[in-house]
């Protein structure tokens, strides 16, 4: 199955790390400074 997590704030971070550990197919979608953190920290 694959996920689309809307924002990667505490609650989007925490979920969609979650459901990717067990597996799933993740993917985030943000804006702004998470993005920003995204590109850099992965």
């Amino acid at each position: 199955m694959k996920i689309a997590v809307m924002g990667t704030g505490g609650m989007g971070g925490y979920y969609g790390g979650l459901l990717a550990a067990v597996g799933e197919d993740v993917s985030f979608i943000a804006r702004g400074e998470h993005l920003n953190d995204l590109k850099i920290e992965g």
